[in-house]
């Protein structure tokens, strides 16, 4: 199974490019995911590409800034304000990336696409549209 994550755009090229490696989450989704489809936020408004997760990690904001900060692709304060008042958080460790040859308008397969705030499963019927 897949889902769409919202993601900045400029910490989405930083996936894309490897300078990120985590991405980090407040609430994780509950169903066995294998891949994530990256949906770049305004400005570019489109998915991007995909990932394999490698691992889910789940820590104390402390115990996943130790084990992530250099690898994570954003800063301390940035960090600790996302997640400031969380006993625990997220870090989905990023595998294979496939980028698309030519990102997706999202509407042009999704026709009544809202971005998600956090996560949105693909379902089947959706997912042969968004990639094929």
């Amino acid at each position: 199974m897949k889902i769409i994550l919202s993601i900045k755009s400029q910490y989405a090229e930083a996936i894309f490019n490897g300078e990120k490696q985590y991405e980090f989450r407040k609430v994780i989704f509950t169903k066995k995911i294998e891949s994530i489809v990256v949906y770049s936020t305004m400005p570019i408004g489109k998915f991007i590409g995909e990932f394999k997760i490698k691992e889910i990690l789940e820590k104390s904001p402390e115990e996943l800034w130790s084990e992530t900060q250099e690898h994570g692709g954003v800063s301390k304060a940035f960090f600790f304000d996302y997640f400031a008042g969380r006993k625990k958080g997220y870090a989905i460790r990023i595998g294979q990336l496939k980028r698309y040859k030519h990102p997706i308008d999202p509407f042009s397969v999704l026709p009544k696409f809202v971005a998600p705030q956090s996560f949105r499963y693909l379902e089947e019927k959706e997912l042969e549209k968004v990639i094929g």
